[in-house]
């Protein structure tokens, strides 16, 4: 297995286009006869190969059951969901998914951690090393390797769960407000970050969050999820997204759209 850090020009052409996912009239619904309660109601999304979707919405507007059921931790009560064309199987390979608290095995060791997918995987020793050691590169942790999480920083977790998702190559990263948890600072060292790997990498990312200057940094689509059940009431590409480290509030338009976004939140 060879793992390509930065797909050819040619490669991203041909699969830029390409739909990765697919929900058509996805329901979830908790509960029985009359003690129900509706989550997601008819929610139709599709999702391009290499997008940077951007997930806003209010507490309790559905956003992490709708990634779950992307992720296939949760089975939606109506509706369809394919993954790469074929019916969704579940939890597997293609998909990696990080959370706010980074989860990380606190017996292992940063590059360990890092290397348990691809173990499940049955990667070999010296194909696992050589993965693992550039990922750990591109998150900067080169010198904290060896060290457990507990001798690590909130931020510094994060990296090595970015790390540990991406490192079995899947096609898709999921994340449920990964850096909620952390400071400004560190929130913004890792948003660009996580933004240079998406550049390198072209994966597709569906990235939950409430923060709008979040979303408009880091989504090239933005979608608003409201009401209860939760419904899309927004979905339109990012006018503002940058390959660069530019703070979105210098950017000219940025007032505007921020005004549009908090709008269809405060619906």
């Amino acid at each position: 297995m060879g793992l390509v850090i930065a797909p050819s020009e040619q490669t991203n052409e041909m699969s830029r286009n390409k739909t990765l996912i697919q929900l058509r009239d996805i329901q979830l619904v908790y509960g029985v006869k009359k003690s129900t309660r509706t989550v997601l109601d008819h929610i139709n999304l599709d999702i391009q190969n290499g997008e940077f979707v951007c997930v806003l919405g209010p507490s309790g507007c559905g956003k992490t059951s709708l990634l779950k059921i992307i992720a296939g931790y949760e089975k939606q009560t109506a509706g369809n969901i394919l993954i790469d064309e074929q019916p969704h199987p579940g939890p597997g390979p293609n998909i990696g998914v990080v959370f706010q608290h980074a989860n990380l095995f606190p017996w292992l060791t940063v590059e360990k951690n890092i290397s348990f997918g691809l173990k499940m995987k049955k990667i070999s020793k010296i194909e696992r090393k050589k993965i693992v050691e550039q990922y750990i590169q591109i998150v900067g942790l080169k010198e904290a390797a060896t060290l457990l999480p507990h001798e690590l920083s909130g931020g510094m977790k994060q990296r090595v769960s970015i790390a540990r998702a991406l490192a079995p190559n899947p096609k898709i990263i999921l994340m449920d407000e990964p850096f909620g948890a952390l400071d400004s600072i560190t929130r913004q060292s890792l948003q660009n970050e996580l933004r240079h790997i998406w550049q390198q990498t072209n994966k597709t990312i569906f990235f939950i969050t409430h923060d709008v200057d979040e979303a408009i940094t880091l989504g090239s689509r933005i979608i608003v999820l409201n009401g209860k059940p939760g419904r899309i009431v927004l979905d339109e590409k990012n006018p503002l997204v940058s390959n660069d480290d530019i703070d979105c509030r210098e950017l000219d338009g940025y007032k505007e759209f921020r005004h549009k976004l908090i709008l269809k939140l405060e619906q």
